[in-house]
């Protein structure tokens, strides 16, 4: 499991998606469609990044690009569908560069450890990309949980 993560990981930080506005602007519309629906309250960032922190670190500082992180996810599809669940007794653990850039800009707006929802857009996951769970240009759901930050 581990390796498949890798796997991911590595995909998005070797290879780069260029989009068009109107692509941008799709990805967008079915995110805010999305939220609507299911009446959350999430942040977005001029990235196209959208986020929720559930329970953070009091006055502890923000993660920084750095900082390794320990943690553990459950990744979805818009449609509900899991694609993967790493669990709370096997986390991961990486530096927050090397995650993808979703991920990155995410955990770098909480304070310590705690636990963050994020819907990531393509240009800000694996992109056009196609690797065994995630379609290319698939908009991901993600419900981390960092317990460790060093």
């Amino acid at each position: 499991m581990r390796t498949l993560v890798l796997a991911c990981i590595s995909l998005i930080i070797f290879g780069c998606q260029t989009y068009s506005d109107q692509d941008l602007n799709s990805f967008d519309d079915q995110i805010e469609k999305y939220i609507a629906e299911h009446n959350l309250d999430l942040k977005k960032l001029e990235s196209g990044l959208y986020y929720k922190i559930t329970k953070e670190t009091e006055d502890a500082p923000l993660i920084k690009y750095t900082d390794q992180v320990t943690f553990y996810y459950s990744g979805e599809f818009l449609n509900g569908e899991v694609f993967q669940e790493i669990p709370e007794d096997e986390p991961l653990t990486f530096q927050v560069r090397e995650l993808i850039a979703g991920w990155q800009e995410g955990l770098m707006q909480l304070h310590g450890t705690g636990s963050i929802e994020l819907i990531i857009p393509p240009h800000l996951g694996y992109g056009s990309k196609d690797t065994d769970k995630i379609p290319p240009n698939s908009i991901l759901s993600y419900t981390l949980t960092v317990t460790e930050v060093k």
